[in-house]
Parts: structure tokens; C-alpha cells; sequence
């Protein structure tokens, strides 16, 4: 498994020779349709119990689907990501909704969904590693770079909070806080040779291990699928693994029928949300406000293209929450469900309701909804803020290549 193609124009190209296709658009790993199966034993259930082999390191995580990961199952922290509850949450259900189904992604090793894609980087890559992230996936990135004894270089964002700066360092990155144009540094860090594999949010190897969560979904309901899954979007990347997974199992035939796929986001800052409104195929860069869905927060997300349209082949749609629906959700699934989320993945769950409103789900359906993150990871405020150098963009691939010199 060691190609790469473009959704879009079907262009192919060996792993390693671009980040993106030449038309512009990310590229995924092409699977062998002979490699899609179910496995054969353990797995989870709809109640979220794991099945009988579930405490052999792999068995119970995503290298269960090793077959059509393009890695192999590695040691230590990353061979646990993954495996994670599907929880039904009828305390939260609407009244008129249909019935709804948590994937609870903060029981990964670091909190997030983040951990799939960083454990198949680690399984793959050599040497070290980074990402640019301010959030879960720096987390997750710096945590799984110390348990397999790799460099770790996290690029952080000038405003990004000193609690949050000291949850990612006590994994004893090199962090640097940048100051300058931040969302210029996706592209900054797939065209310049930096000495270091970056493993950004919508790279080829993380949506290959995001994909891995609706590979569960679906194992879960076999032999029926659900009617509909929903989550948050940011980047895109997540949605692209979500679409990937599903037309893997739909050509296999191990899924009859495709799950619509439906995407949440905070109404301050919604590029794809507005660019579905539109009817458009392209999504624009948007000027956002801030939000407490702090990691969603993405103005002008790299995959945004391919997360519409994985909407669209699956007839779907993309929502805005307001930024009081957010909050309110979130208070809603601690005091009824017993679950501290973040306000990013809050949007999901207000996302059925709104979704419930406009009769695009009812009462008769399953829906399954990805939790992204904990929030217990965020409750710490006024953390002292760790040891960070401060420097300019520009300043960025000096200082990454000296580190490898």
C-alpha cells in the first residue's frame, strides 16, 4: 500500500513523491479492495464492551484493520490508539430525534481522535517528527514521539494559551511558538525540506488512521450500518478518513448501504458550512471570530474540498451551531450524560438537534456521533506556562533544521 490518489482527478503518485496532487487537492492512500475484510474475532459492540480478545495489544484498537493501514502494527503507546466505546447517550437524544450513538474518541491515549493518525505515522515514518497544531494533535504528536524515543517539533500558534502549551510540553518537545502569518505554515511545512516529517492534520498517513473510527462504527452495527454519521469538521481531515472507510467497505460489500455523512461547525468561524449553503464545490477561505470551539477553528481548511464532498456522495449536509447552542450543548452532555467534552465536539451533538429541526433525521434512524476529544484536559487555567522560544515565521526552517543537523 504504498500509492497515493487524488479523490478528484484520480491522479496517482508513489508515497513520498508529493504532498499534494498537482491539481491542487490532498491525496489518500489507495487500499486494496482485497484487504477489506472484517477481522475475524474481538472487535466492539454497540454498548461499548470489548469482545474477547480485546486485551491483546492490537486486537482491541485500530490494528485490528491492519490489512488496510499502510503500516505495521507498531510498540508502546501507538499500538493502543484507537478501540474506542460507542456509548447510546438516550439522556440527550432530541424528543423527536433519532437515536444516537457517542464515539467516545477522548479515551484515546491523549484525549482525541488524534492518536489514530499519529499512531499509523509513528508505525510508518522514521526519525523525527511534527506537526503544526495548537491543540490535540500537537498533544498527540508530542506524546507519541516520546513513548517511541523520537524528536517531536511542535509549531504552535503566538496566541496559544499557556495551559495548553503546558499539557504538549510536558512531553519535552521542541516547541516553538510562531509569530507571523500561522496559516501559512501547513504549506510552509509540505514544501520545504525541513528534515523532520510533518504530520499535519489532512496528511495521507493521519486521515489513513482517522479512517480506522468508522471501520468501528460500522463493525459495531454489522450487519446493518448506521443511518447516518455525524461530527465535527475543521481541516477536513477527519471527514476525508470517514468517506475513505466507507467507500472502502461499500466496494467490499460489507456494508449494504452507505451512511450519510454530516458535518458540524461553529457558526463564527463555518467555511464549508457556507460554501454547502452556496451549493458550491470549492470552499473560500473565511475571515472567523472567535470561539470556544477552539479546535475547530479553521478558516481556510486544506481539506475542505473533499470533506464537501463527501457530503454530497452521501447525502448529507453541513450545519453551523451557534456559538450559545455550542455552550449549551456542552453543559448538556456533562449534567445528562456524564461526559466532559470539548465545546469542538459539542457542535455534533447540537448539530443532530438542528438536523432534527429540519427533518433530515427522525425518530426511526440510528445516528452515529463522533465525539472527538475529552475536556477534562482543558480544566486547567492559569497553568505556568513552560519554557518556549519565541520566533518569527520566517525564522521557522532555520531553526527545524538545525535541530536535525
Amino acid at each position: 500500500m504504498d500509492r497515493l490518489a487524488c479523490y478528484d482527478c484520480g491522479e496517482t503518485y508513489p508515497f513520498g513523491d508529493a504532498a499534494r496532487c498537482s491539481c491542487g487537492e490532498p491525496l489518500w492512500f489507495e487500499t486494496d479492495a482485497d484487504a477489506v475484510s472484517w477481522p475475524d474475532a474481538g472487535g466492539q459492540d454497540t454498548d461499548g464492551t470489548e469482545g474477547a480478545e480485546g486485551d491483546v495489544a492490537g486486537r482491541g484498537s485500530l490494528w485490528r484493520y491492519e490489512s488496510v493501514l499502510p503500516a505495521a502494527t507498531p510498540v508502546g503507546l501507538a499500538a493502543v490508539a484507537g478501540g474506542t466505546p460507542l456509548l447510546r447517550a438516550p439522556s440527550i437524544e432530541p424528543a423527536s430525534g433519532p437515536r444516537m450513538h457517542l464515539k467516545l474518541e477522548g479515551t484515546n491515549p491523549t484525549g482525541s481522535f488524534k492518536d489514530r493518525g499519529t499512531a499509523v505515522g509513528i508505525g510508518r515514518l522514521d526519525g523525527p517528527i511534527g506537526t503544526v497544531s495548537h491543540g490535540n494533535m500537537a498533544l498527540s504528536v508530542a506524546a507519541h514521539a516520546a513513548a517511541d524515543d523520537r524528536e517531536a517539533v511542535i509549531l504552535v500558534s503566538e496566541d496559544t494559551p499557556d495551559s495548553r502549551l503546558a499539557m504538549i510540553a510536558q512531553h519535552d518537545p521542541h516547541l516553538f511558538r510562531v509569530r507571523g502569518d500561522y496559516g501559512r505554515l501547513y504549506d510552509d511545512t509540505l514544501e520545504r525540506d525541513l528534515g523532520v516529517a510533518f504530520l499535519n492534520s489532512d496528511s495521507p498517513l493521519r486521515v489513513a488512521g482517522q479512517k480506522t473510527v468508522a471501520y468501528e462504527i460500522c463493525e459495531a452495527f454489522r450487519p446493518d450500518a448506521p443511518d447516518a454519521i455525524v461530527l465535527p469538521v475543521s481541516s477536513g481531515g477527519q471527514a476525508s478518513g470517514v468517506w475513505k472507510a466507507l467507500r472502502e467497505l461499500r466496494g467490499a460489500g460489507l456494508i449494504e448501504t452507505t451512511p450519510r455523512i454530516y458535518l458540524a461547525q461553529a457558526a463564527r468561524c463555518d467555511p464549508v458550512a457556507r460554501a454547502f449553503r452556496r451549493g458550491a464545490a470549492r470552499v473560500e477561505p473565511v475571515t472567523g471570530a472567535p470561539t470556544a470551539a477552539v479546535s475547530i477553528n479553521n478558516a481556510d481548511p486544506p481539506s475542505g474540498n473533499r470533506a464537501l464532498a463527501a457530503v454530497d456522495a452521501t447525502d448529507g449536509a453541513v450545519v453551523s451551531v451557534s456559538e450559545d447552542a455550542l455552550l449549551a450543548e456542552t453543559d448538556r452532555i456533562a449534567s445528562d450524560a456524564g461526559l466532559s467534552v470539548e465545546p469542538s465536539c459539542a457542535v455534533a451533538t447540537a448539530g443532530v438537534r438542528e438536523l432534527t429541526e429540519s427533518g433530515e433525521l427522525d425518530r426511526d434512524e440510528d445516528v452515529a456521533v463522533i465525539v472527538t476529544g475529552s475536556g477534562y484536559k482543558y480544566g486547567t487555567p492559569g497553568a505556568e506556562a513552560p519554557p518556549v522560544r519565541e520566533i518569527d515565521r520566517e525564522d521557522v526552517p532555520a531553526a527545524v533544521r538545525e535541530l536535525s543537523a
